[in-house]
């Protein structure tokens, strides 16, 4: 009866939807102009891959949730087909990616709140100081409950997406098309530059199936969840990249390059410093939501694996509001140890790093969950089979295309867990087996 009550005080439709377009939007669609600058008008193939591939994988997870309503979106699809051992690797990995993406989004947050109030980032050190306010200030809401944590991820969703469908619609008349000549003013490859931005760009895709990782607190999550992913995923993806499309028209290749607030700066060019200063208004209620999305979900899955006893059980512990505060307050240290480690760096450079890690760190629980819905669709058409195919063949190549740091990286971090894995089967076998929730 209480969960049953719980599932009634949920979230709902449009607080499922704004968890995805709001974890997805964040500070991607502000930075990401300068960083596919020296790729100029061929950083669309990329695009179109990232986008046909974020939706096959909105398309499966969309029907794994509906198969399977459980907390922990990948890990539970992951534990369910293949086992403990991969459960526990893909849970290891998603945790890492969601407590390095914070340590980027945190950073992204500093930067933008440096282009209204430069003095926070005049120095490495309170650019650091200024990313980990942020963090900390989400992971209080987070602290405070779930409903709560829901209820400000809408509100600053509405805050960013009015005003960016705006920004294109105007930007779309001021665009020179000249911009976009050459096409590939690179050099390389096509294939290559392909692969390189595809990349790039899922990290503004990150998120598309946040509303499957809590899906206990969600209100008919059977259907809820599905429409949130699919819905939100193409609302997010499409703004984004139309979004970056438009500042690469409005600014000189050069000067794009240079650039370490595109939007603002191809504002200001266009509207005046008005305009620029609403921009950096928005980018910042931009980052801060979708920190506040993805601090709200960093403990959501350790603990779904704690009650599993995947992971230790302290991570299932949860404070009066049944926020999981222990794993809370340990992913957000680990994510200001990244921030601190790295705070001598430019902002830029540090975002860039994050990024790369946290998307590989993603990319592996996108391949196991579009495997296992493979493993479990032999009653299933032939179209969702190629489509599940598609999503799983795109996760692949993605995660080659993240380059061989942040594999190495991200391959370290993963192998750091095993010693975990291995105490926690030896030492706690008996919880290991124990059903969910007891």
């Amino acid at each position: 009866m209480h969960d049953q009550n719980h599932r009634r005080a949920g979230l709902g439709q449009w607080t499922a939807t704004s968890l995805v377009v709001g974890s997805m939007i964040g500070s991607g669609v502000f930075l990401l102009p300068a960083t596919l600058a020296p790729y100029g008008a061929a950083s669309l193939l990329g695009w179109g891959v990232t986008l046909v591939g974020a939706l096959l994988l909105a398309l499966v997870y969309s029907w794994l949730a509906r198969a399977a309503q459980q907390q922990g979106g990948a890990y539970a699809f992951a534990r369910a087909a293949f086992g403990e051992h991969t459960g526990f690797l893909v849970a290891w990995s998603y945790w890492i990616c969601m407590w390095c993406g914070n340590a980027a989004l945190s950073v992204a947050f500093a930067g933008s709140l440096g282009v209204l109030w430069p003095e926070c980032t005049a120095t490495p050190t309170r650019g650091a100081l200024t990313a980990l306010v942020g963090l900390w200030l989400c992971t209080g809401v987070s602290l405070a409950g779930i409903q709560q944590a829901g209820r400000l991820q809408l509100l600053t969703t509405l805050l960013k997406v009015v005003p960016l469908v705006v920004f294109c619609g105007f930007g779309l008349g001021y665009v020179q098309a000249s911009s976009y000549v050459p096409f590939n003013v690179s050099g390389l490859p096509l294939l290559s530059v392909t692969s390189t931005v595809s990349a790039i760009t899922l990290w503004a895709f990150l998120g598309l199936e946040a509303a499957t990782i809590p899906a206990q607190c969600i209100r008919d999550p059977e259907r809820t969840v599905p429409r949130a992913t699919v819905i939100g995923m193409l609302i997010a993806g499409i703004a984004t990249m139309l979004a970056c499309t438009v500042v690469i028209g409005l600014l000189p290749a050069d000067e794009l390059q240079r650039s370490v607030t595109p939007m603002a700066d191809a504002a200001q060019r266009c509207w005046g410093p008005a305009a620029a200063l609403g921009i950096g208004v928005v980018a910042t209620i931009s980052c801060f939501g979708a920190l506040n999305g993805w601090v709200l979900l960093q403990a959501q899955v350790p603990m779904a694996a704690a009650r599993d006893g995947v992971f230790p059980r302290f991570f299932a512990r949860a404070n009066g509001r049944g926020a999981p505060w222990l794993g809370l307050l340990l992913s957000s240290t680990l994510a200001t140890m990244l921030v601190i480690a790295n705070f001598s760096d430019s902002l830029v450079q540090l975002f860039r790093f994050s990024t790369l890690l946290s998307t590989a760190a993603a990319l592996l629980p996108y391949a196991v969950s579009t495997a296992a819905w493979l493993y479990g669709s032999r009653q299933q058409g032939l179209g969702k089979q190629c489509i599940a195919v598609g999503a799983l063949l795109y996760s692949l190549w993605a995660l080659i295309g993240t380059g061989g740091e942040s594999l190495a990286w991200g391959a370290g971090l993963l192998l750091a867990g095993l010693p975990l894995h291995l105490w926690q089967r030896r030492g706690q076998g008996d919880a290991r087996r124990r059903p969910r929730g007891e």
